[in-house]
C-alpha cells in the first residue's frame, strides 16, 4: 500500500525538484515529507505524526533507499 501511495500521489509532485532527496511517509494516514537527509525526512515525519507506526521511506528517482553492491540504483524507466 506504501508504494502504491509514493507511486501515485507523491512521486509525480516530487520527482521533477527533489531528485535524490528523501520522502518519508505515513502509510496509515498518508501524510507525507521530503529532506535531503534520510533521518531529517523521519525526523519531520514523527513532528508531524507522533504515532506513525507504519512508515514507509522513499529516495525520489532510485529503485532502492541505498545500495550494498555495485551497480546503479537510479530508476531507469
Amino acid at each position: 500500500m506504501g508504494k502504491e501511495i509514493y507511486q501515485r500521489d507523491i512521486l509525480p509532485q516530487v520527482e521533477a525538484e527533489h531528485f535524490g532527496e528523501y520522502v518519508a511517509i505515513d502509510v496509515d494516514s498518508g501524510n507525507w515529507v521530503v529532506a535531503d537527509r534520510e533521518i531529517a525526512a523521519a525526523e519531520r515525519l514523527r513532528a508531524m505524526c507522533p504515532g506513525a507506526v507504519n512508515v514507509l521511506m522513499e529516495r525520489v528517482g532510485y529503485r532502492a533507499l541505498r545500495s550494498f553492491g555495485a551497480g546503479s540504483m537510479w530508476r531507469t524507466g
